[in-house]
């Protein structure tokens, strides 16, 4: 169970990264117990014991008391916290649990005087910052370490028990965000990831199947039985962590075969993530006492994998298939980043694709002239193509593997912002919804200011909707007749692709206006369609058929 997980790994750091703290923190509690005649006798002990209990159980990081109070959140957050310790500690005194509880929610005794209340307020912040670097270093260094069911789950800010959020709820949020926090960061990468937003991508792609998942993991581990070192009645690697190199082959995986320099580069990147890994997680070695023995047979284990020629040839069907769905997946992730309410931040490198893991691997060196080659390439393409860019795109679809495909969209999308500040600063968030068999696999909205319009349609779950690797999802074959719906708000008739510079015209059915998907996924699998009007649409028309 992840809370269990969660409760043991915090209470673990506590005790051997930060048991002067805790004491610290045990003895001034106790100084402030002594104040008063009612919790006086309340011993040091069970004092800081209660205080471990109620850390361990904290749903949050931290909560944020100050001189003024504490917010109904914060009080809903500490009265979980004391609910969870008192049902896992019956033999401990209630009184003692009340009394902290008092404490943390700065509930003074009415005879307290201006001293007694600082000290109160005193310990609860020492408390509050406390509460942080313990739910930090037990979850995020730890237990994200151990608990390997799903790891693209696994991330700074994340849940590894939520596997995803319903399409309502993404909305909603979104409109939240946008009454309240339209200038908000969104980011999908920093410094301190566990994986890059593109080696997540591809492991969500599993999550669409989980059979094939199962029987591939079933296939692997017998193929690579024979692989492991018994120490002492243990087999290296555990399942646990043999299940988290699988799944970290799949995220990272170059898209182009390695040579035999690339090959070992790859390798000892592998060996440093697994052994960092490994040593986080606290269970067969660590930091502080490695065990250089079981950590020798790891990578020994590791070694024999990637040079197994059965397994590498199983591994990569499943692998090639992950990483193209997975690419589905990043561009989407990438155009909701650049266009859902708030400011989208890119970490240095994601400009193309980025299969890194945990630092150091996400901290090194990004070659910035492949970057800024491919950008001037880019630039005269569009430049020169205007605005029938369906041909380029094509290109961009069959070379995906490259890169220059994400590359194109950031670069589209953000020009755009740039040219449109207030339709994504100061505007209307608006869902919208599909008609016909597709509407599953539909995620889309309007950003929509006084005079302004742009409409971001992304597939999802495409798994299930073509089967071959490499077949596109696009055209007639793949949306059939399904429609994007287009609410009474929107009453324009014609809508140009930023990214192909397709124009695509309004259709009427059943006194609802909307628009083909086949149109819409015609040539690009991702769309940010912008309304222009008819004599636009006329003069682009002319200039086609002159070419």
């Amino acid at each position: 169970d992840y809370q269990d997980l969660l409760y043991e790994k915090k209470k673990l750091i506590m005790q051997i990264s930060m048991p002067s703290e805790i004491n610290m923190l045990g003895h001034i509690l106790n100084r402030v117990s002594e104040k008063d005649r009612l919790t006086r006798d309340f011993t040091l002990n069970n004092l800081t014991t209660a205080m471990i209990e109620v850390i361990a159980n904290f749903p949050v990081y931290r909560t944020y008391a100050s001189p003024q109070g504490v917010n109904e959140r914060d009080r809903r957050y500490i009265e979980q916290a004391f609910s969870r310790a008192k049902r896992k500690n019956p033999a401990l005194s209630t009184t003692v649990f009340e009394f902290l509880e008092n404490v943390l929610l700065l509930q003074y005794p009415e005879h307290f005087e201006e001293g007694e209340r600082k000290e109160w307020l005193d310990f609860v912040m020492r408390f509050q910052q406390m509460m942080g670097p313990i739910m930090a270093k037990g979850v995020e260094d730890t237990a994200f370490y151990i608990y390997n069911r799903f790891v693209s789950l696994n991330e700074v800010g994340g849940n590894p028990e939520r596997f995803g959020t319903p399409l309502d709820t993404f909305h909603g949020m979104n409109i939240e965000r946008t009454k309240f926090w339209p200038y908000a960061m969104i980011t999908t990468m920093t410094h301190d990831t566990k994986r890059s937003e593109d080696v997540r991508a591809r492991l969500d792609v599993l999550s669409e199947i989980p059979d094939e998942w199962r029987e591939c993991l079933n296939r692997w581990s017998r193929i690579n039985k024979s692989k492991k070192s018994n120490m002492e009645g243990q087999w290296v690697p555990d399942r646990n962590e043999e299940y988290l190199l699988y799944q970290t082959l799949l995220g990272v995986w170059p898209n182009t075969p390695m040579n035999d320099k690339e090959h070992e580069v790859f390798k000892n990147r592998i060996h440093d993530y697994m052994l960092k890994a490994t040593r986080e997680a606290k269970v067969h070695t660590s930091w502080i006492s490695p065990n250089i023995p079981y950590e020798d047979a790891l990578l020994k284990f590791i070694d024999a994998v990637l040079s197994g020629h059965l397994f590498i040839i199983d591994f990569q069907m499943l692998q090639k298939k992950v990483a193209y769905f997975g690419m589905f997946n990043s561009l989407g992730q990438t155009l909701l980043k650049m266009t859902s309410p708030g400011i989208p931040d890119f970490y240095q490198g994601t400009e193309i694709w980025d299969f890194s893991l945990v630092d150091p691997d996400n901290r090194r060196p990004v070659n910035f002239e492949l970057r800024k080659e491919r950008l001037a390439a880019l630039k005269k393409r569009v430049e020169t193509a205007g605005q029938n860019l369906s041909e380029y795109v094509r290109d961009l679809m069959r070379e995906w593997k490259d890169g220059t495909i994400k590359l194109y969209l950031i670069y589209k999308a953000l020009n755009y912002r740039r040219e449109n500040p207030l339709l994504f600063m100061e505007s209307h968030y608006i869902p919208l919804a599909g008609d016909g068999d597709k509407t599953e696999h539909l995620c889309a909205f309007v950003r929509q200011s006084e005079d302004q319009v742009v409409l971001i349609i992304i597939p999802r779950f495409l798994t299930s909707l073509i089967k071959e690797i490499d077949e596109a999802p696009l055209g007639a074959e793949v949306w059939g007749g399904s429609r994007l719906v287009l609410p009474e708000e929107i009453v324009g008739k014609h809508f140009r692709d930023l990214f192909t510079g397709e124009t695509i015209e309004r259709v009427e059915r059943s006194g609802t206006g909307g628009l083909p998907l086949a149109k819409v996924f015609a040539h690009f699998p991702v769309a940010m369609l912008e309304e222009v009007s008819e004599a636009v649409c006329r003069q682009e028309g002319s200039k086609k058929e002159e070419r």
